[in-house]
C-alpha cells in the first residue's frame, strides 16, 4: 500500500505528469511498443529516481510493459508530494514524501523493496546501497 503525504494533492501532480507525457514523443514511442509487447510481463521494478513528473512517466511506461512498479523517492528534498499522490492514483505503488529525515527516507527505500524486486532502477544508489547493507 502507497505511503505519501496527501491523497488529495493528486490531481495537481497528474495535470503535470499529463503536460510532462506531451513532451517525451521518445518515451511516448516506446511506451506505444510495451504496450503491445509487454517486455515485463510479471516482473517486479523497484523505481528509485527524483520522485517528479518526468520520471514518473518513466515509471508509468514500465507499468505499460507489463511490470509492477513499486516508485520511490532518490532524494526526499526533490519528491513532489502530488505527483506522489497521483502515481498512487493510478496504481503505482508510490513510497515518498517531500522532506522526510533520513531514517523516514530509508524506510521509504526499503518499503519499495519489500516487493522483492526483479528490476531496479536506482539514480542515487541508495536503494542499491540498503540491499548491500543486508536489507532483505
Amino acid at each position: 500500500m502507497s505511503i505519501v503525504k496527501d491523497m488529495s494533492l493528486a490531481p495537481s501532480g497528474q495535470r503535470k505528469i499529463d503536460w510532462v507525457r506531451s513532451f517525451m514523443p521518445a518515451l511516448s514511442q516506446i511506451e506505444a511498443r510495451f504496450a503491445r509487447e509487454k517486455p515485463f510481463s510479471g516482473l517486479r521494478a523497484a523505481v528509485s529516481v527524483h520522485l517528479e513528473a518526468k520520471t514518473a512517466n518513466l515509471a508509468l511506461v514500465l507499468q505499460e510493459g507489463g511490470a509492477k512498479v513499486y516508485l520511490t523517492g532518490c532524494n526526499p528534498l526533490s519528491t513532489q508530494d502530488d505527483v506522489a499522490a497521483a502515481m498512487a492514483e493510478l496504481g503505482v505503488e508510490t513510497f515518498g514524501i517531500h522532506g522526510v529525515d533520513m531514517q523516514g527516507y530509508e524506510d521509504l527505500l526499503a518499503e519499495s523493496l519489500k516487493c522483492r524486486p526483479h528490476l531496479i532502477v536506482d539514480d542515487g544508489g541508495d536503494a542499491t546501497l540498503l540491499i548491500h547493507k543486508g536489507y532483505k
